[in-house]
Formats: C-alpha cells, sequence, structure tokens
C-alpha cells in the first residue's frame, strides 16, 4: 500500500482573504504574533513553509497598540548607519510620534523567516495609525484577536 503527500501547487493558492484587526487596546506582541500567523497561512490546513499561502490583513487604529512593563520608557530601535560611531538609537516615544505604524511593521517583521519570501508576506500587511483605511472594496472579514 503506497500513500502521497498532498503538496499544495502554486495554483491553488487563489482564496486569499482579506482581515480587519482593529489594534485599540491590544498589546503590541501578542497582536503582531496573530498577524505573522495570518500572513504566513498557518492557520489554514494546506499551509505549506515554501510557498505564500497567507491572507492580507489590514491594521487600524495602530497608535493606540499598548505596551506592557516599562516598554514605553525603556525601548528603543537601533539603526546602524555603516561608518564608525554612528550607531542611532530613537526611543519607542519619538517612533510613536514620527511614525506610529512603524512599531506595528516592525515587530510582525520580526516574526517572519528571514528568507525570500519575506518581501512578498510583508506587502500584504496594511497598517494605518487611525481608523480610516482605503480597502473598503475587498470584502473585509473582522478579525476579534
Amino acid at each position: 500500500m503506497t500513500f502521497k503527500t498532498y503538496t499544495p501547487k502554486v495554483e491553488s493558492r487563489s482564496d486569499k482573504k482579506w482581515y480587519l484587526v482593529d489594534a485599540d487596546g491590544k498589546t503590541l506582541g501578542r497582536l503582531a504574533t496573530e498577524i505573522a500567523v495570518i500572513l504566513r497561512g498557518k492557520n489554514k490546513p494546506v499551509f505549506t513553509p515554501h510557498l505564500d499561502m497567507g491572507d492580507y490583513v489590514v491594521v487600524i487604529n495602530a497608535e493606540k497598540v499598548k505596551l506592557t512593563g516599562k516598554k514605553e520608557e525603556q525601548k528603543e530601535y537601533i539603526h546602524h548607519t555603516g561608518y564608525i560611531g554612528h550607531l542611532r538609537r530613537k526611543p519607542i516615544a519619538t517612533v510613536r510620534k514620527l511614525n506610529p505604524t512603524k512599531i506595528l511593521n516592525e515587530a510582525v517583521a520580526g516574526m517572519i523567516p528571514r528568507n525570500r519570501l519575506k518581501k512578498f508576506i510583508l506587502k500584504k500587511l496594511n497598517v494605518y495609525a487611525g481608523p480610516e483605511h482605503p480597502h473598503v472594496g475587498q470584502k473585509l472579514e473582522i478579525l476579534s484577536i
């Protein structure tokens, strides 16, 4: 008796859904993990690591996401320019004022594997600081996290 393993093909991933997530009052890390699971497609029974099987996610009210503990005062984003002594640090309060969507974008991006699919997976994430979004034409399903 021989069994064959089912492997989904590129053609079979046409059933992409659109989800709407309200980040108001949600904890950053817990919200980012749920979004990363949906973007990768790990919530589907046909999940395949080498294919982009995930759905689209639209996040509203990203500026109202909350941080636990002392992260609001202590957490900072670090970037090195490549020159000696050019290590740049930005506190999260500054990032929240300048670009509130960056906090959630970076949290989700850190939870996606670093491979060739990462940029295609992150293109399906749309984060907006306020309650308005331009995706009313894509029948959004409200996702409660």
